[in-house]
């Protein structure tokens, strides 16, 4: 971990989902005791709070896009609040909220990266590729575009929200857990070239190798960064998403990919998103997150000396 302490930054919105609910999620982390899970491993917390933003206004596509008004809105909110934490030497947790709110995150991480001289590396932990654009989907829904958005693939309010078009280079991402793609977002993503470890690699090889194939290359000048969404996860250990898709990384599985990136000691910034009370029960699922993400800052299952 690169700083001794995080920030917490709530952005309750779904204004980029298929469905309400989304916006519950920050509340339901803190529930399930986020705050007190990273105590517990000596880090510093300071809970910033939520974010301001526009209301869903629930409205059909327009243009390609749903809210993209909206959308824009909210991922300059999170891009002004990441990036500030940043600069005064915080680890800034984006609590989603939708995954469109990656755009705004990733855009400040990449922003502050290039001030710095940094590399970047970006793990999108996700059953979807997340990599769709409006010609490719009917839906128009934001949160199914975020990585195409910051690899320079969208509207220019977004492409355009870290300073510099693309934000980042699609050799900078390492996809994981992937199990549900478009036909044309996959055809898409083969022809830029993003780097993706699905269900059907991570079956074959392990958990273990999927995650050291990620991580090569790392080194002391990398910023890591996280982008966790929660349907990563199979439903059958978190229901509370709203867009689930069978066969996920299991319990284990996924507290071994946390581990080990742990172990890197290079995370450096990280976002939690969809998790959707709404769907959930007795909010099991934020708190698993919060037991995986617990695992991000050195909790370990491994009776193993130090």
């Amino acid at each position: 971990m690169v700083s001794s302490t995080v920030a917490l930054i709530g952005a309750p919105t779904d204004v980029g989902a298929s469905v309400r609910g989304a916006s519950m999620g920050p509340e339901a982390l803190r529930v399930a005791g986020i705050r007190e899970a990273l105590q517990a491993q000596g880090v510093n917390v300071v809970d910033h709070g939520n974010l301001l933003g526009p209301a869903n206004p629930v409205l059909p596509p327009r243009d390609g896009y749903r809210h993209l008004e909206e959308v824009t809105q909210w991922c300059r909110a999170v891009d002004a609040a990441v990036y500030g934490a940043l600069v005064h030497g915080e680890l800034p947790i984006m609590l989603g909220g939708d995954h469109c709110l990656a755009i705004g995150s990733i855009s400040a991480v990449a922003r502050r990266c290039r001030e710095r001289g940094q590399r970047l590396r970006v793990l999108w932990l996700d059953a979807h590729a997340d990599f769709n654009t409006a010609a490719l989907t009917p839906s128009g829904n934001l949160h199914g575009m975020p990585v195409a958005c910051l690899c320079g693939h969208g509207p220019a309010a977004l492409t355009g929200l870290s300073g510099h078009t693309p934000a980042l280079a699609a050799d900078s991402i390492r996809q994981i857990g992937i199990r549900s793609v478009d036909p044309g977002e996959r055809r898409f993503v083969h022809d830029v070239g993003l780097e993706v470890f699905d269900m059907r690699y991570i079956d074959e090889t392990g958990m273990r190798q999927t995650l050291a194939r990620a991580l090569e290359g790392l080194d002391a000048n990398t910023h890591l960064h996280v982008s966790f969404d929660v349907d990563f996860l199979d439903p059958d250990i978190a229901p509370g998403v709203a867009t689930t898709v069978p066969g996920g990384p299991s319990y284990r599985e996924a507290q071994l990919c946390m581990e080990m990136i742990a172990d890197t000691g290079l995370l450096a910034s990280l976002d939690v998103v969809e998790v959707n009370p709404a769907y959930d029960e007795r909010n099991r699922t934020a708190v698993v997150a919060v037991d995986l993400i617990a695992s991000l800052f050195g909790k370990s299952t491994l009776m193993r000396r130090a």
